[in-house]
Parts: structure tokens; sequence; C-alpha cells
């Protein structure tokens, strides 16, 4: 170290050759990582066809998604401490196969009910592939490969969600649902095998797994799992008013002050929360929360719009909204190359203001809007993303010790996970809710006195009676299908408003983030 020390200012310079070996076995789990998260939306376009198939009724068909999400969310901070146990190799190769045979006993489900167990399974032991490959990247890679590292990991985690819905709808178009899930099994496999063969980070530490804190792990798992259940099923059920909501809402309000109590009293916490005493690490994961609202918002939203409202079926959701991820593969090398030179805080500011202009646009939305009227604001959230994701992952991990890195990663994923479940119901509560207000009012004006109205129903009936049948009702039913669907797209615009007032927000507390230290960012690689 004296020696080393003595050559100045010229040591920083020198750094090892980027290890090919290792850059290998890093592309290898990136790629694991890309089918956990794409697993999840190329399901959600699908679940038509899977009730059918299953012959499951409307209130099962959900749990598919459900039973996933909740798993998976107990899983993402658990990963930490298992991967400082058992090691990033044996972590990742456990949670590659399980997530590979989960996925052929999804294809091969006979029932509703074997399928949410195989579902809830895969998510289990899939999840914690996702905050490995994050961990992994801001270990052994230098700080100076974090402009090829960084895009990477940042394009995979944005782009999955964003094609999911087109490669889920181009499989059971050609296909069938059960292809959905045998897709996973030949890439599966190769991820296993390979990360079983090159993955060499670290050494397993078995003695930690003694003082594994049990009562820890069933405190997260009641808090994390009764919350993404009310996240989830709150908006379709009326929240409180629905009994099997308010009584997950009343274990987690519970079980959550357990679990805090545990995390900072036992001697080796099921997940460490000191992390969010770094600035950064708690800015970051703030910031990572809300990208989870808009990436997973987003890709719930439009494709809600077009099969609700323009009748679209999943295949032609899903070439809609490909234009996303085209933008996002297109930004993310740029993205890359600048997140090294530019200030961190001036891309974020950048990649909000972004989100909000193509929120704002799709404020004027209107029944007819297709692929054209929705080509820009896709445009420039695919890019917005990559400028938001890059800068995020390096401000919130860059500087922290490799030491904390593992529990930190699951932290940190842990926060847009939840993030997109707050989203998705602060989305439907507020839909819903406008929706229902916009039809009062509607209500209101569509009355017998109103001339208008009583033209345009005259019309509609004359149009009507060139078919024969009741034309009157007929007519009236038209009328009120009209008024149903313009109090739907009215209800959308307002969540767009609710969404660019968010990202505006976001966009203005940018500043406030304290800028990474180069000699701070430069020690947690190393």
């Amino acid at each position: 170290m004296a020696a080393t020390a003595a050559l100045g200012p010229a040591a920083p310079a020198v750094e090892p050759p980027l290890d090919r070996r290792r850059m290998v076995a890093f592309v290898c789990m990136v790629f694991g990582m890309f089918m956990a998260i794409l697993d999840i939306q190329i399901v959600s376009a699908s679940l038509a066809e899977i009730q059918a198939g299953l012959s499951a009724s409307g209130d099962e068909i959900p749990w598919v998604q459900t039973s996933y999400l909740i798993a998976e969310v107990i899983s993402i901070p658990l990963s930490g401490f298992l991967s400082r146990v058992v090691s990033t190799r044996w972590m990742f190769v456990v949670s590659a196969g399980g997530f590979t045979a989960m996925s052929l006993m999804c294809a091969t489900s006979t029932s509703i009910n074997e399928m949410i167990l195989w579902r809830a399974a895969q998510g289990f032991i899939g999840g914690g592939m996702i905050p490995t490959v994050f961990a992994s990247a801001f270990t052994i890679f230098p700080p100076s490969k974090r402009s090829i590292v960084s895009p990477m990991i940042g394009l995979v985690a944005t782009l999955a969600p964003t094609i999911g819905p087109t490669v889920g709808g181009y499989l059971t178009d050609l296909f069938d649902w059960h292809w959905l899930f045998l897709v996973n099994v030949v890439p599966g496999i190769f991820v296993t095998v390979s990360t079983y063969l090159l993955v060499d980070f670290d050494e397993p530490n078995l003695a930690l797994f003694k003082r594994f804190d049990w009562f820890g792990l069933v405190f997260m798992a009641l808090m994390l799992g009764c919350l993404e259940y009310v996240l989830e099923e709150g908006p379709n059920h009326d929240w409180l008013a629905d009994e099997a909501v308010f009584a997950c809402a009343v274990v987690c309000l519970t079980a959550g002050p357990a679990f805090f109590w545990r995390a900072f009293t036992a001697a080796e916490p099921i997940v460490d929360l000191r992390a969010f005493s770094d600035r950064n690490f708690a800015a970051g994961s703030i910031f990572s929360f809300v990208l989870g609202i808009g990436l997973y918002g987003l890709t719930y939203l439009y494709p809600v719009y077009l099969g609700r409202v323009r009748g679209y079926s999943a295949l032609q959701i899903g070439e809609t909204m490909f234009v996303s991820g085209l933008c996002m593969f297109a930004t993310a090398p740029i993205a890359g190359r600048f997140s090294g030179k530019v200030d961190p805080r001036l891309m974020m500011g950048l990649g909000f203001l972004g989100f909000a202009t193509g929120t704002w646009m799709v404020t004027g939305l209107t029944k007819d809007w297709d692929f054209w009227e929705l080509l820009v604001p896709q445009v420039l959230r695919g890019c917005s993303l990559m400028l938001c994701m890059i800068p995020i992952n390096n401000i919130a991990l860059g500087t922290l010790p490799p030491a904390r890195m593992k529990n930190a990663s699951g932290l940190y994923n842990l926060t847009r996970n939840l993030g997109g479940a707050v989203g998705l119901a602060l989305i439907n509560t507020v839909l819903n809710d406008r929706w229902d207000l916009h039809l009062a009012r509607l209500h209101e004006r569509f009355t017998w006195t109103n001339t208008a109205v009583l033209e345009r129903l005259e019309m509609t009936r004359r149009q009507f009676e060139v078919l024969g049948g009741n034309a009157d009702a007929m007519a009236l039913k038209a009328m009120m299908n009209t008024v149903r669907m313009q109090g739907l797209v009215m209800g959308f615009t307002d969540v767009f408003l609710v969404l660019t007032i968010l990202f505006v927000a976001m966009a203005c507390a940018v500043p406030f983030i304290r800028r990474p230290r180069a000699a701070a960012g430069a020690g947690g690689g190393h």
C-alpha cells in the first residue's frame, strides 16, 4: 500500500482490465433477470386466454398475477441476506433453476388452484434474480465500467415490462397460453447452467444462517404480502369495505411495527434498514418508487385504454406499445455514455420532465386516439425511462460499500416494485372515482328535455330501423354506451393529469439531491 501511495496522483488511473469471464457471467445473469421481469407482463396481457383454458371464474383469475406479485415482493428484500449466506453463485443458480422448473409446472397446470400455487412458487424463487444482478453490477465492476453496466441493467429493468404485452400477444396469437410459460424453459436452463459454471464473485458464509431471524421473516412476509394484496385488490373492491381487504390491512398495520422492531433490534436482521441512513441511497429509493409508478402505471394504462375504448386485441395492443421499447433500446447507450460525464441530476430532471410532457399530451385524449396520436407520448416515455433509470441506479447504489450492497439492492428493487403497486392502486382508484363523477355529470345533461340529446337519439333510432327489431330500445342502449364511453375517456384524461403533476413535482425535487462525489463512487467499486 505504501508503494502505491508513493505513486501519487497517477495511481487511481490504473484499473484492471475488464474480466471477460465475469462479463459473460454477468450478461447471463442479466438475461435471467430479463425473464423474471418479462414474465409478469406477458402473463397479464393474456389472462383471458388462461381463464378460458383453465375454466376459471372472473374472481379467481386475478390470483394468477396477485400470487406471483405477493411472493416476489417478499423474496426481493430477503435475497440480500440469502446471497450473503450461500453466495451469489448459488443464490442465482437456485433462483434461475427454480424459476425455470416452476414455469414448466405452470404450463402443465390443469386447474386454477394448481396455477396459483406454481405462480406463487415461481415469483418467490425467481424474484431473487433481480436484486442479485443489481448488487453484482456495482460490486464486481469498477466505477469506470458503469457506463457499460448501468445501461444494461437499466434497459432490462424497464424494457422487459414494456415489451411484455407485445411478447404475450404474439405468443397467445401464434400458439396458445401454455407458451407464455414454456418460452422460459430453454433460456432458463441455459442461464442456470452458465451461471453455475461462470459465476465466482464471492464465497458463502453459512455461519450467518445460524443467526437467521425467523420472526423477522414472518413479520416481513405478513407486512409486505398483505400490503401487496391491499394495493392489488383494494381498487376493485371498494377498499376497506371488502372484508378480505380490510383484514389484510389490519394484518399489515399490525405486522409492520413488529417487523421494524426486529429490523432494528435483531443481531442479524433479515433486512438491514440502516441502508436508508445513506442520503444518496434514500433519495435514489424515493425516485425509484416514483419511477415504478411511471414504468408500471403507464404500461398498464395504455393497454387498458386500447382494450376497453378502442377494442384492440392483445396482439394489436402489443404492436401499438412496441414503440416505447424501441425508444428505450435506442436511448440506453446514449444515456450510458452521458451518465459519467453529465450531472446525473440533470439527466433525471430531463427524464421526469419528458414523462410529464408525454402524460400532459395525453390529457387531450379522445375515444378515437390510436397508434399515431399515442406515438409522441410513447416516444417521450421510452426515452425518459432510460434518462431516469440509469442516474437513479448510480445515485442509489453507486456510493455504497460492497459489504452493504446485497442488502441495499434488495431494498432498492423493492421500492420500485412497491411504487408500481401503489401507482396501479392510485390509477385504478382515480379512474373509477372520476369515471363515476363524469357519468353523474353527463347524466344530468342527458335528459328528456335536452333538445340536442333528443335529436341525436332520433337520428340513431332511424339508423337502427333499417336493421329491424326494437329500434327505440337499441337507440337508447347505444346512447347509454356512448355516454359511458365518454365518461371513461374523461376519467383517463384525469389520471394522466394527476401523473403529470406527480412527474413535474419530482423534476422540481431533483435539485435537492446531493450530487454523488466521485471519490465515494470509486470507493464503492472496490
